[in-house]
């Protein structure tokens, strides 16, 4: 099976930490050369420089910026590509605050549409033509299982999150003949800072303890456990290689059987 990303340059964003973070080791360890994106510069100098090395040519670099900043991202993706071009773009990005739809605020849902799709979009224009040139392309978006079951309490991140999959799944179909993919991964309860966040605001708003709404949580799981940010980056990284230049258009669960629609 062809698994070497030896010689491609990856992009992996929200990779200061969690499923970013792990997806970026993942993909080093396959031998991509990879820019870590995120706001937060300490975290990613030091990501970049402790990422695995598989042959001495391998060189990784990193970029800070705040992914609701559209003219910012665009403008420090465009310098990055000119540059490296960047064959492999992970598109992560932290989840909007929990709440009720119905609740939330104009500003809210604009937030929430600027840093997923929005981003993603001036991303993948960045990426586009680098990608066409070298005739490989990967565009993994990380979203919710909510795409395929809305999660309650989650109004916002289920619609914006809908969105990102229904425009990945517009993408898949146009660029497929340029032998570029786009596919989406799924994550289901996994031990991040998400998890953490949602945890105490599920607590705070109910009295109840965190290690209580947790086993809620891990009922619905037939696996029995969260899982783990390396589970689901072994997915990411997986659609990221040449063994999986066939797999286009999809969404899939990384969730420990949690899911239960069958599409």
């Amino acid at each position: 099976m062809q698994l070497d990303l030896t010689g491609r340059h990856a992009l992996v964003c929200g990779a200061s930490e969690g499923i970013g973070r792990a997806s970026a080791i993942e993909l080093a360890a396959l031998g991509a050369n990879v820019t870590v994106l995120a706001r937060s510069a300490d975290k990613l100098e030091a990501l970049a420089a402790g990422l695995p090395r598989t042959h001495d040519a391998q060189q990784h670099a990193w970029r800070s910026v705040d992914m609701l900043d559209t003219d910012a991202l665009r403008e420090t993706a465009e310098a990055l590509v000119a540059e490296a071009p960047v064959q492999i773009l992970v598109n992560n990005s932290g989840g909007p605050p929990g709440g009720p739809a119905h609740a939330a605020s104009a500003a809210a849902f604009e937030n929430a549409f600027r840093q997923h799709l929005l981003a993603g979009q001036a991303l993948l224009q960045a990426v586009l033509p680098g990608m066409r040139a070298s005739g490989y392309g990967r565009l993994v978006n990380v979203i919710s299982t909510s795409v395929k079951e809305p999660i309650a309490g989650l109004g916002v991140s289920n619609t914006i999150r809908a969105a990102v999959a229904s425009w990945a799944k517009t993408l898949s179909g146009e660029l497929a003949a340029d032998g570029i993919t786009v596919n989406n991964v799924l994550p289901g309860y996994t031990r991040t800072g998400r998890l953490d966040s949602l945890l105490a605001a599920k607590a705070a708003g109910s009295g109840r303890d965190e290690s209580a709404i947790a086993r809620d949580m891990l009922a619905s799981v037939p696996a029995g456990r969260f899982g783990e940010a390396s589970e689901v980056a072994s997915v990411i990284a997986f659609l990221c290689t040449p063994a999986a230049a066939y797999v286009n258009g999809v969404s899939i669960a990384v969730d420990g059987g949690r899911t239960r629609a069958l599409a």
